[in-house]
Formats: C-alpha cells, sequence, structure tokens
C-alpha cells in the first residue's frame, strides 16, 4: 500500500498481516456478492426494465408504470409475493413503523422474540414516551417479549409464549445496540416454521435492515410474512438518497399500502417526482456495495482484535449483517475511535463529532458519518451510545479501499489520544 496518509510501519504491517490472512475470507464474500448480483440482473431482466421506468410522475402518480415495477422487482430479488419501494419512507423506522400500524389491530398482541427491539421503535410500540403521543399501546395494541437465549432465538419460550391474541411475532435481524450476534436467515427460518406450525396466520414481521445481500437468501425467502429496511443502508446501495421497503404477502401488503397513503388509494397514489432512477440504480449497485461493506467489516475486526479489543463478530466469523462492533471500555477511546473515522471520510473530514441527545435515543449518541447522504449507515459510519461498556458499532463502506484507509486512521487517533499499543501475541492462523 503507497504510504499517502504517512501510516507508522507498526500500522502498515498490520495491513499487510490483515491483507494476507484475509484472503480466502473475501474470496468467500465475493463469490456470495457474485450470486446476489446475478439474481438482481436477472429480476431487472425478467421484468424488462427500460428507460421509460425512470421517468418522473407528479402529483397523485396514477399510472406510475416505473414505481410498480420497481415494487416486482423488488419482491422477486427478496423472494416475497409484492413489496413496496419508495423514497417518502424517512427511514427503516418508518417502514417497521406504517407495516406494524398497517397489520396490527386492538387487543392485537406484538411479540418480539429478539427481546427488546432497537431504540427508535421503543416510543412506536409504546414502552417508552408519553401517553397520548399515538402509540401502538394507545391504540390498545399488546406488547411483550422474549429474551434471546444465549444469544440466540428461544423457540421452546417462544411458542409457550404465543396466545391466541398473537398477531404477529417480531424479530430483529441485526443486534441494534446490543452485544447478540445478529440472526442468520437459518435462524429465521427455524422461527417461521415453528411459528407457522403453531399458528398459520400469525404474522412473523423481520426488521431486516443491515441485512439484505450479506447471505443469498433473504428472510421471505424462508418463510418471513414481511420484511422492512431502508434505502440509505444495503439496497440502496449508496446511490439513493432516501426511502425504505416494505416486502411481503400479497394481503399483508395491500393492508400496509393503505398506512402508507389512505384506505381505498393504497399503493395507486404516490408520485415518485424523479426518484425511479437512483432507486433503480441503487438496487443494482447493493449487490456489490454490500460485498465491499463487509470486506470493510472484516478487515476492521481483524485490525482491532489485533490492536488489543473485544469484536463482534470476530473476523472469520459467518455474517449475516454489515455491522461490526467493538468493545472500548472506555468513553475516550471510544469518541476517539468515532472521530477517527470521520477524519477518514470523503465528507466533512474536518468535523469533530461529539456526543449529543439525538431524538428517539435513551442515551446520548456519537455519530461519525462523512456521507455523501445524509446518514447513510451503507456509506462508512461509525455511531454508538455513551453508556457502558463503550460499544462502537461501525458499519459500511462505498468502497473498499478508501474504507480500510479510514479504519486505519482511526486507530492511529486512539493511538494519539491515549496509550495504544498493537498486541505482539497474536497466532495468525487463528
Amino acid at each position: 500500500m503507497k504510504n499517502i496518509f504517512n501510516f507508522s510501519n507498526e500500522i502498515l504491517n498490520l495491513d499487510k498481516e490483515a491483507i494476507r490472512n484475509l484472503a480466502k475470507t473475501f474470496a468467500e464474500v465475493d463469490k456470495v456478492t457474485e450470486y446476489n448480483q446475478q439474481k438482481v440482473l436477472k429480476a431487472f431482466i425478467d421484468n424488462k426494465v427500460s428507460e421509460q421506468d425512470f421517468s418522473a410522475s407528479t402529483g397523485y402518480g396514477y399510472d406510475d408504470a416505473g414505481r410498480d415495477k420497481l415494487d416486482r422487482v423488488f419482491a422477486q430479488i427478496v423472494g416475497s409475493q409484492d413489496s413496496l419501494v419508495r423514497f417518502n419512507f424517512v427511514n427503516g423506522t418508518h417502514a417497521l413503523s406504517t407495516a406494524l400500524f398497517g397489520v396490527l389491530r386492538p387487543n392485537d398482541t406484538m411479540l418480539s422474540v429478539s427481546g427488546k427491539p432497537y431504540d427508535t421503535l421503543e416510543e412506536v410500540i409504546g414502552i417508552r414516551g408519553n401517553k397520548g403521543d399515538g402509540s401502538l399501546k394507545d391504540f390498545g395494541i399488546n406488547y411483550s417479549q422474549v429474551e434471546l437465549k444465549d444469544g440466540q432465538l428461544d423457540i421452546k419460550l417462544i411458542i409457550k409464549s404465543m396466545n391466541e391474541n398473537t398477531k404477529m411475532v417480531y424479530v430483529q435481524r441485526s443486534k441494534g445496540y446490543g452485544t447478540r450476534p445478529a440472526l442468520t436467515v437459518d435462524n429465521i427460518k427455524a422461527l417461521c416454521d415453528a411459528v407457522h406450525q403453531k399458528n398459520k396466520d400469525t404474522v412473523v414481521l423481520v426488521d431486516n435492515c443491515y441485512g439484505e445481500f450479506v447471505e443469498e437468501l433473504e428472510p421471505c425467502d424462508v418463510g418471513a410474512n414481511l420484511i422492512a429496511g431502508s434505502l440509505i443502508k444495503n439496497p440502496g446501495g449508496g446511490i439513493a438518497r432516501c426511502g425504505g421497503y416494505i416486502a411481503g404477502d400479497k394481503k399483508l401488503i395491500e393492508l400496509v399500502s393503505y398506512r402508507l397513503t389512505t384506505q381505498g388509494t393504497g399503493r395507486e397514489v404516490g408520485a415518485t417526482l424523479g426518484f425511479n432512477r437512483e432507486l433503480y440504480m441503487g438496487l443494482f449497485s447493493a449487490p456489490h456495495v454490500t460485498g465491499e461493506a463487509l470486506k470493510t467489516a472484516i478487515y476492521s475486526s481483524y485490525i482491532l482484535e489485533r490492536s488489543g479489543y473485544k469484536v463482534s463478530p470476530q473476523y472469520n466469523e459467518k455474517r449475516t449483517d454489515i455491522i461490526q462492533s467493538v468493545e472500548f471500555g472506555d468513553p475516550d477511546r471510544l469518541v476517539s475511535f468515532c472521530r477517527g473515522i470521520q477524519k477518514g471520510s470523503p465528507v466533512d473530514s474536518f468535523v469533530t463529532p461529539e456526543p449529543w441527545d439525538m431524538p428517539g435515543y435513551e442515551s446520548q449518541v456519537i455519530m461519525a458519518a462523512g456521507a455523501f447522504t445524509m446518514g447513510a449507515s451503507i456509506e462508512l459510519s461509525c455511531d454508538a451510545p455513551i453508556r457502558e461498556p463503550y460499544i462502537a458499532y461501525m458499519q459500511g463502506g462505498l468502497n473498499f479501499h478508501s474504507a480500510k484507509a479510514a479504519v486505519l486512521l482511526a486507530v492511529e487517533e486512539i493511538s494519539r489520544s491515549s496509550e495504544f499499543g498493537v498486541r505482539k501475541e497474536y497466532d495468525d492462523e487463528k
């Protein structure tokens, strides 16, 4: 590697070691990327995507052929009957909230089976926030949860916890701000099989954020009734500037579309205002960009474990999302790492991130994200709640070669701000 950033010899040697020892792991990522890229290409070809599908609609958006075709393309890719892919979902939480309010009714019970959901959903559900704000709880929808057992779904307890009012089983694929492993598609298949054996009408909703295109199959391929996520994460390929998606069973997507717009109009309305082109382009690029983000996460895991920190997953563990967590055990080192990632960003590299009271989060959060699209976590970013044990959650990387330079800059930032040394004792063939 050309030493453009004047890295220390210690850092350069660690980089060479990582690239050498990660060759086999990177080759496995490339296999999945190639499969998913061909799957996406086939969906584009099968649905006869053409230039006219990128045309803008205005007003009510009636008869927007490009919008409707994108729904079909996306559904084919993720193995669902139908989907809604829209630029006007403001984030993944909005897509998930739309799915929840679209399907659940008073006296229904939502059973979260991967423990407490991600922070931003707590007020949607009503387990945090003010009474009367319009949460699910305010509308008479009940909530209960089953904790993970040793980091995995406790299928027996989940089935035991279901009752006649359990309309929905909710599962979060990624770890969020937790320490447990992300759930694999095989884990989700086992859950779907067990839930539907108990009650075939129970809806399994998967928060699929950060997991798209990491494995060859998606949750709908193995029995999930609904999945939802953000287009400024994996499926937007770093090109979509905003948006989200919901995919799943046709009858459920129809219900959700009424929540997205209005009863009676549903998916038939909604102008695209010229966003179609970048949504198509982003989806087409998504498998490759996700592969680059995975390589970045694997590389980071190796470098930071080698540097003496606890990481999850380890570099040679199976992955089902793009998130890499690093436990620093100290708030100063955590903040220094995030600031180092910011210094290695193509946009706003000169900005110094500070912890702040971010809307929807219980603790102060520090966020490093020098991205072309604000908040796009498929671009290299790193964020963390300022709470023990001070874990940073890193994700993204539009291209590996740029992202790995940012990781090395972050390691050097810690070195400058505190006592820090690369551990000498390490088995390269671990």
